[in-house]
Protein backbone atom coordinates (compact mmCIF):
# COMPACT_ATOMS: atom_id res chain seq x y z
CA UNK A 1 0.00 0.00 0.00
CA UNK A 2 1.33 3.47 -0.89
CA UNK A 3 0.64 6.60 0.81
CA UNK A 4 0.38 9.09 -1.78
CA UNK A 5 0.30 12.93 -1.10
CA UNK A 6 0.27 14.22 -3.98
CA UNK A 7 1.14 12.81 -7.48
CA UNK A 8 4.72 14.58 -9.02
CA UNK A 9 7.21 13.94 -11.90
CA UNK A 10 10.44 12.23 -10.57
CA UNK A 11 13.55 13.77 -11.33
CA UNK A 12 15.62 10.86 -12.76
CA UNK A 13 18.90 12.65 -11.63
CA UNK A 14 17.59 11.55 -7.99
CA UNK A 15 16.53 8.27 -8.56
CA UNK A 16 13.17 6.34 -9.85
CA UNK A 17 9.42 5.78 -9.75
CA UNK A 18 8.87 3.15 -6.70
CA UNK A 19 7.19 0.60 -9.03
CA UNK A 20 10.67 0.52 -11.26
CA UNK A 21 12.84 0.01 -8.64
CA UNK A 22 14.23 -3.77 -8.33
CA UNK A 23 13.90 -6.02 -5.78
CA UNK A 24 17.56 -5.32 -4.63
CA UNK A 25 16.81 -1.32 -4.29
CA UNK A 26 13.49 -2.01 -1.96
CA UNK A 27 15.34 -4.12 0.25
CA UNK A 28 17.98 -2.31 0.42
CA UNK A 29 15.95 1.20 1.03
CA UNK A 30 13.62 -0.48 3.17
CA UNK A 31 12.02 -0.20 6.65
CA UNK A 32 10.82 -3.07 8.48
CA UNK A 33 8.48 -2.78 11.42
CA UNK A 34 8.45 -5.94 13.68
CA UNK A 35 6.09 -6.22 16.53
CA UNK A 36 9.14 -7.87 19.10
CA UNK A 37 7.97 -10.12 21.74
CA UNK A 38 9.98 -10.70 24.88
CA UNK A 39 12.75 -12.93 24.09
CA UNK A 40 14.89 -12.36 21.42
CA UNK A 41 17.34 -8.91 21.92
CA UNK A 42 16.30 -6.61 19.50
CA UNK A 43 20.48 -7.13 18.45
CA UNK A 44 18.83 -10.55 17.80
CA UNK A 45 16.32 -9.58 15.69
CA UNK A 46 18.43 -6.65 13.31
CA UNK A 47 20.98 -9.74 13.08
CA UNK A 48 18.53 -12.22 11.53
CA UNK A 49 17.26 -9.50 9.14
CA UNK A 50 20.69 -9.03 7.88
CA UNK A 51 20.93 -12.78 7.38
CA UNK A 52 17.38 -13.25 5.91
CA UNK A 53 18.05 -10.06 3.72
CA UNK A 54 21.56 -11.19 3.14
CA UNK A 55 22.35 -6.99 3.86
CA UNK A 56 25.94 -5.44 5.62
CA UNK A 57 23.86 -2.88 7.60
CA UNK A 58 20.44 -3.23 9.12
CA UNK A 59 19.56 -1.34 12.39
CA UNK A 60 16.90 -0.61 14.91
CA UNK A 61 15.38 2.57 16.76
CA UNK A 62 14.72 1.61 20.36
CA UNK A 63 12.41 -0.39 22.08
CA UNK A 64 10.06 -0.27 24.31
CA UNK A 65 9.28 -2.12 27.59
CA UNK A 66 6.38 -3.28 28.91
CA UNK A 67 6.89 -3.35 32.76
Amino acid sequence: MWLIKNEEETDNRFGKKPEERTIEELIKNSVIIIDKNSGPTSHQITDWIKKIFQVNKAGHSGTLENV
